[in-house]
């Protein structure tokens, strides 16, 4: 079980992903123990393997301020989590079979429910609201596949958060939320009394009729007597590419404010950084052995029956992985099945810049980190960017970033939590089918120990299927195979 956004400091024990916990077994239950440290914000959490995330099982997470941090904002009337996400008719396990090629998501759900006025939804979903009073919506994407765009009818947003972090504050008629992305907004019920549609369309998509499967709810004003009525509120083209990348760069850090901590969130930035590694990682996708898969510089990520976490512990990785393997800065001129792990220096600055060779818009989250949202592009991505593109002044700290059609987004993080850590497409499709790798975050000297110890109730599978008889913290490195060493794997 992912918890999106959680950070997991010093304990990538308890990320809940497949290179770092064996699989809870049918029937039995397994108990994550974490400290949400330094953080606030709209989050949410979600199965990780074998397709579940398709059959629901995600839910919101919210970590409040401490009381003695002043939020940007006065307090809303009251918050209202809205989990808004494609939606398959068919059972996971089917969509499953082909990794959801040939499947088109059904339908937008909000909170799990069906549209409003649509003949087959057995609820639709509806907030109370009072006139003059202003609330907070924390949205989330819990899709598949679909970025959205997000709107109230009659009614602007104040954007103040996303992921943790506030933002500048901007006044939107819609939003753009993609895959995995977390925001908050203000909306003041400052209009006739009456029911006002909820709507969320999806973007980069080809439909005759947008709003055919649109989510559809209702903001109700307590002395409404007027039911919603009219046409749904438009929203941008969804092929509007320069309207999404503008509000994209829009959104940027408020560096005055105190966040989870008093001091401002912009006492910590990307000014005068100077860069340890950079990482150049292009999605895309290619059959390998007849089989459909999407790759990461053409690699497809593989997934080994003993967690790299596991193995690092207990095995120095030996059999597992091998660190290194795989290129950083360029791709493979053939695709090839591999258990793509590289590593990443212990508080050091990391460019990455994710390339997007696909034809839809693609959204990437790395666990254990915030990152700064540093630049956005189409085309291919040069260095020259980092002194025309970069925005190195107020960049938003969020860990889910979009990247559009083509196009190219970068982004700075700075490696100060030790563990081995997911970097993913949020994209189901595209994450079961091997896009994905991890970075290993390591830092040899054991004083102070820099990792939390297993936890007690640590599960054990397959090379290391039952509990060693000492838990000495490792502290070498495993060996790395020669450079762009090319080992092929068969298929999970």
């Amino acid at each position: 079980m992912a918890k999106n956004g959680i950070q997991q400091r010093l304990n990538s024990w308890q990320d809940g992903v497949s290179g770092t916990n064996c699989p809870i077994r049918p029937n039995t239950n397994w108990t994550y123990v974490f400290q949400l440290k330094d953080q606030i914000g709209g989050f949410h959490y979600f199965p990780t393997l074998n397709f579940q995330r398709a059959g629901g099982g995600f839910g919101p997470i919210r970590i409040n301020n401490r009381i003695v941090i002043n939020v940007p904002f006065p307090k809303p009337e009251q918050e209202f989590d809205l989990l808004i996400g494609d939606w398959y008719v068919a059972s996971y396990k089917k969509v499953r079979v082909t990794g959801g090629a040939g499947y088109f998501p059904d339908w937008i759900l909000m909170n799990g429910k069906g549209p409003y006025r649509n003949p087959l939804s057995k609820a639709h979903e509806s907030f109370n609201v009072s006139g003059g009073k202003t609330y907070r919506f924390r949205i989330s994407n819990v899709g598949n596949v679909w970025s959205i765009n997000f709107r109230i009818q009659n009614h602007k947003m104040l954007l103040v958060e996303t992921e943790g972090s506030y933002t500048n504050q901007i006044t939107l008629d819609s939003l753009d939320v993609h895959v995995g992305q977390s925001y908050s907004v203000l909306v003041t019920a400052d209009q006739y009394p009456a029911d006002y549609y909820i709507v969320a369309t999806p973007k980069w998509v080809n439909l005759t009729q947008p709003n055919a499967i649109a989510a559809v709810g209702l903001l109700h004003y307590d002395k409404s007597t007027t039911s919603a009525n009219g046409p749904l509120p438009s929203g941008p083209d969804p092929f509007d590419i320069d309207f999404s990348l503008n509000q994209a760069q829009a959104i940027t850090l408020n560096m005055s404010t105190g966040g989870a901590r008093p001091n401002r969130q912009g006492s910590f930035n990307v000014t005068n950084v100077t860069l340890s590694q950079t990482f150049l990682l292009r999605g895309s996708f290619a059959m390998i052995d007849g089989y459909p898969r999407y790759t990461v510089n053409n690699v497809t990520y593989v997934t080994p029956s003993t967690p790299l976490k596991l193995a690092d512990q207990f095995l120095n990785g030996s059999g597992v992985y091998e660190l290194d393997a795989f290129p950083i800065h360029s791709s493979l001129p053939t695709p090839v099945n591999g258990t793509f792990v590289v590593s990443g220096i212990h508080k050091g600055w990391l460019e990455i810049v994710f390339k997007n060779d696909l034809d839809i818009i693609d959204s990437w989250h790395l666990d254990g980190f915030g990152f700064f949202v540093v630049g956005f592009g189409l085309g291919e991505w040069t260095p020259e960017a980092r002194s025309t593109t970069y925005n190195l002044y107020d960049p938003v700290v969020r860990s889910t970033v979009q990247v559009y059609p083509g196009g190219w987004t970068a982004v700075y993080v700075y490696l100060d939590n030790p563990g081995m850590w997911n970097l993913r497409s949020q994209n189901l499709r595209h994450w079961y089918l091997g896009q994905e790798l991890y970075i290993r975050v390591y830092d040899p000297d054991p004083n102070p120990i820099k990792e939390r110890s297993p936890p007690n109730n640590l599960l054990y599978c397959a090379v290391q299927a039952s509990k060693p008889v000492q838990h000495d913290p490792p502290h070498k490195l495993p060996v790395p195979a020669p450079p762009f060493q090319l080992r092929r794997l068969p298929l999970p």
